[in-house]
């Protein structure tokens, strides 16, 4: 086990890659991904559904009868319902979210797209945030989907991350870029 990890996120990493090869083998990566947005929904949206999967002390038999039901109400493929069961039963469930985003990004990662948070000082414009995700989807050579943030702390400009790479574009970083200079001198 890599040490750098913790134990849920190496965990969540490998119930996701176990979902994704799944999900791959019986052609259902995209039905799969619309059903885990479906449930990140109602996982972001509702309080009891977020406590009930996070409470370990709810029974075994609890927690398979409330997957059940979502899974059967929300239509959910054979597959992700059944995964779902074994997380309960292996008592994992409580890993749900990180399990569900780690999907996520190998699903953005095998599509070939690129995840990307944008900050920017003033509020942009759909049309301004299509420019820019086009031209960086060209540099990069995949598809760009950007989380978007207004930072009214900054000055003036832009930050990017993608990935580990943090483009700072913004005022704020220059002025503290050029106090620096002339602390050095």
């Amino acid at each position: 086990m890599n040490t750098n990890k913790s134990f849920s996120t190496e965990t969540s990493e490998r119930y996701a890659l176990a979902l994704f090869e799944l999900a791959k083998d019986n052609s259902e990566i995209d039905i799969i991904e619309n059903n885990i947005d479906q449930l990140l929904e109602i996982y972001n949206s509702n309080k009891d559904f977020e406590f009930f999967v996070k409470n370990p002390t709810h029974s075994i038999d609890d927690q398979l009868l409330g997957v059940n039901k979502i899974s059967e109400k929300l239509k959910f493929s054979k597959i992700f319902g059944n995964f779902l069961s074994v997380l309960v039963t292996k008592r994992r469930i409580f890993f749900l979210e990180k399990i569900i985003k780690n999907y996520k990004v190998i699903c953005s990662k095998d599509k070939g797209e690129t995840s990307a948070v944008l900050t920017s000082s003033k509020k942009l414009t759909s049309d301004e945030l299509q420019n820019i995700s086009n031209e960086l989807s060209k540099f990069l050579g995949s598809k760009i989907n950007f989380k978007y943030k207004l930072d009214e702390n900054l000055i003036g400009g832009l930050k990017m991350q993608i990935g580990s790479l943090l483009i700072d574009a913004s005022i704020k970083n220059k002025i503290k870029k050029y106090k620096q200079m002339m602390l050095e001198e």
